[in-house]
């Protein structure tokens, strides 16, 4: 299958998607790709069942994120970038994925195909149905796709290469099993937000939806704010309290009363919004339910100090023009094709396997 049958599969595929979880109608697809769709819809809706982080609204918003990401003329600026020809052989890359948000794995799973290789994939137990639900959709608008594709349940065997995904702790059982092939091993990171003190009410809203979208739990989500001497926290604080319908979900709204107690046990200061913890502290991530806050006095203090953790963060959120590579607040959960997850160009690495 050459690169521009499997450029339009792919495109095809953002279709659906924001047929079935968007506000765009009027494509035509195959019936077989029609029910495929349905079953789709159904897995949204009961991925709740399994994993109780997913909740429907949640994974709707995963998905339709997936279908504008998936347009035709953003796939062929992706891959324009990378002589996609020079694929000589097909590899089989097993593919360790995540499963804190709906979907996360889903731009290796479209990574490996759309270079031409073979996917092995073993899914997380917490996010096991929405991938195999997506392929399914994908194999019924391009059916050479299925011999491309397996998933798995065990220990991955017979690859030629791995990109797995984990914690800090279980990169390093991701090091010593795989370490003799060609691999991306990616660890803990969190994305973070500067701000001046002179966002707009909208920007604020837009940094809420970073700080709250999946709960916290994406690696792209706003764990830490970095905050000028004499921030005026009231305009932040009346926006992040408007959120109150995220305590309803009663595991965040568990994490979050924990943290509170403990804060409160140990006499540690802190902003409470009745559904955020704002703490002041150094470290990068924060527990669900909590945001840090540090204070920053100077520019080029601060885009040193960040350049000196960079291999914690995942993403730059702010409307600041003192930083490079920075992302518009609000557009941590709407990665591009070529924001790739720890900096590392997965589809470089494909190609040349």
């Amino acid at each position: 299958m050459d690169l521009e049958k499997r450029l339009h599969a792919f495109a095809n595929l953002g279709s659906a998607l924001r047929d079935a979880f968007g506000d765009e109608e009027g494509s035509r697809f195959p019936e077989d790709a029609m029910v495929k769709i349905e079953a789709l819809k159904a897995e949204a809706v009961s991925a709740r069942d399994y994993n109780a982080w997913f909740d429907e609204k949640m994974v709707c918003h995963a998905l339709l994120a997936l279908g504008e990401s998936l347009r035709e003329e953003k796939l062929r600026k992706w891959v324009s970038a990378y002589p996609m020809d020079s694929v000589s052989a097909k590899k089989t890359v097993g593919v360790v994925m995540a499963g804190n948000v709906p979907a996360v794995g889903f731009h290796d799973f479209l990574s490996v195909l759309m270079s031409g290789n073979k996917i092995l994939a073993r899914l997380s137990s917490d996010d096991s149905k929405l991938l195999p639900a997506l392929a399914n959709l994908l194999v019924s608008l391009k059916p050479e796709f299925e011999p491309y594709i397996i998933f798995t349940e065990g220990r991955l065997q017979n690859f030629d290469a791995v990109i797995a995904t984990g914690s800090n702790n279980t990169s390093r059982y991701f090091e010593y099993y795989f370490g003799k092939y060609p691999n991306i091993i990616r660890k803990n990171r969190n994305g973070i937000a500067v701000l001046t003190g002179n966002e707009s009410h909208e920007e604020l809203e837009a940094l809420a939806n970073d700080i709250f979208l999946y709960f916290g739990l994406g690696c792209r989500n706003v764990s830490k704010i970095f905050l000028p001497k004499d921030y005026d926290f009231e305009p932040l604080l009346k926006v992040l309290e408007k959120r109150s319908e995220i305590s309803q979900h009663y595991k965040y709204f568990n994490n979050y009363e924990y943290n509170k107690a403990i804060y409160l046990i140990n006499g540690r200061q802190h902003f409470d919004t009745g559904n955020l913890l704002l703490v002041e502290d150094e470290q990068i991530s924060s527990p669900v339910g909590v945001l840090y806050y540090e204070y920053y006095t100077s520019e080029n203090i601060l885009r040193n100090s960040l350049i000196g953790r960079s291999d914690q963060i995942q993403c730059v959120m702010s409307q600041a023009t003192f930083l490079p590579k920075v992302i518009q607040l609000g557009g941590s959960q709407r990665p591009e094709l070529w924001d790739y997850a720890d900096g590392v160009d997965t589809m470089k690495f494909l190609i040349n396997l």
